[in-house]
């Protein structure tokens, strides 16, 4: 078989660049540290690699959504925790309220201070989150949630009922706030009713807001004003024949005045001197406290929920209008008894969204775990499937140095064989 001279420089120049880009295929494997440069250098671990970083990716977005979730949080735990601070000091002024020697000075200075904490309370409602988010405002998280409606005298919430939540995992999402009027506005009201003098009373009587005594009768009272106000009135009228002074009667919208009047013998005079009348039809007893004059009427409103901005605002109105009068005292105490157990249960709403909240961040902290834990593997595998094994990449780039030099010094060599050089 003959060789000619250029098969012979080809073969020698082939075979020194396949050794050469052998050398330089592991100098870049040992300068990167990476085993796989391309995908052609192992398609299958290369598309396990693909599926690690996917998975990698979304972890880390589930983490950032932990963080986030996680702050928003602690945020709103913080500004709960004022609300309750708030909440205690108002019980401090309640008890404070119902001592006898406050005079009239005293309960206006009080009122100032409730008024001061009601606008403190209200800021804390608007407050925002650190994307400034209005936090209490349910998926309404760019405007103001709650607002004072000075033409009905009262608070408003301009919010939903949503609750954003945010993924925390593959089918998991988390709730990182809680709507306002969840927390603020359905506050369960102690008696279901509130009471207000009728207009106009020439007597210088008050009434409490009553005490429940059959919820069945108290709702299946008013079912039967449905289409109708869900309002009552009792009527007081003079008379000296029977032992309470008073013959008493209740008007609603199926029994107009003059009404159905109260039996004789439930409308008592009570251990405090005053009048104590027991409504069975809507399972409820009221206290009136003062004279009231023939004629005189208490409105009695159906009220299931009241707001805990209304309930406090509520309190300041009660310590600043009543007379410094016995009716006055009676007053106080009626009002200032009905606001605070208002408050109460507005606390022990807030109560129950405080261990709600700390469920969500033992959740955020376990999950957090989880996914850390996760990600640890997901970096081995990744590690073992490309990265470089440094002592045998080392080894062959020793060898494959050798097999280089080797073959360049070959090619010296054959190159110079030649028939001239026997003449």
């Amino acid at each position: 078989m003959r060789i000619s001279s250029i098969q012979t420089f080809n073969s020698g120049v082939s075979g020194i660049q396949n050794n050469y880009n052998d050398v330089t295929r592991t100098q870049e494997q040992v300068s990167s540290g990476k085993r796989l440069l391309t995908p052609a250098d192992d398609p299958v671990a290369s598309t396990r690699l693909l599926q690690l970083a996917q998975e990698r990716g979304r972890l880390d977005e589930y983490l950032a959504n932990l963080d986030a979730a996680e702050g928003s949080l602690q945020t709103e735990e913080s500004i709960l925790t004022g609300v309750e601070n708030i909440i205690f000091r108002l019980q401090e002024i309640a008890i404070q309220a119902g001592d006898g020697a406050q005079d009239s000075s005293d309960k206006q200075a009080l009122a100032v201070e409730v008024e001061e904490r009601l606008d403190e309370m209200l800021d804390l409602l608007n407050s925002r989150n650190s994307r400034g988010e209005y936090i209490f405002g349910g998926n309404q998280g760019k405007q103001p949630p709650f607002s004072f409606d000075s033409v009905n005298n009262t608070y408003v919430y301009s919010g939903d009922e949503g609750q954003r939540e945010v993924q925390i995992a593959g089918s998991s999402f988390l709730p990182i706030n809680d709507n306002g009027k969840q927390l603020f506005v359905d506050i369960p009201n102690e008696t279901r009713v509130l009471t207000a003098a009728g207009v106009p009373n020439s007597g210088n009587a008050v009434i409490n807001n009553g005490d429940l005594l059959d919820s069945a009768q108290f709702d299946a009272y008013f079912d039967t004003l449905v289409g109708q106000p869900q309002q009552a009135s009792l009527s007081f009228t003079p008379n000296a024949g029977v032992a309470s002074g008073y013959d008493v009667s209740l008007i609603d919208a199926n029994n107009p005045a003059p009404g159905v009047a109260i039996p004789a013998g439930d409308v008592v005079i009570n251990g405090d001197g005053n009048l104590e009348v027991t409504v069975a039809a809507m399972g409820q007893k009221f206290a009136v406290a003062g004279t009231p004059a023939a004629g005189d009427q208490f409105d009695i409103n159906r009220q299931e929920r009241v707001g805990l901005l209304d309930s406090v605002a509520g309190l300041a109105q009660t310590l600043r209008t009543t007379q410094a009068t016995p009716t006055g005292g009676w007053e106080t105490i009626f009002r200032v008894g009905t606001n605070i157990s208002n408050i109460n249960n507005g606390h022990t709403t807030l109560l129950e969204t405080r261990s709600e909240i700390g469920s969500r961040l033992n959740v955020i902290e376990s999950t957090r775990s989880n996914h850390e834990d996760v990600k640890l593997i997901n970096q081995s595998l990744q590690s073992d499937l490309e990265d470089l094994d440094y002592a045998e990449a080392l080894s062959r780039l020793s060898f494959q140095s050798i097999i280089l030099e080797a073959a360049q010094q070959s090619f010296v060599k054959i190159s110079g064989l030649s028939l001239f050089n026997r003449l």
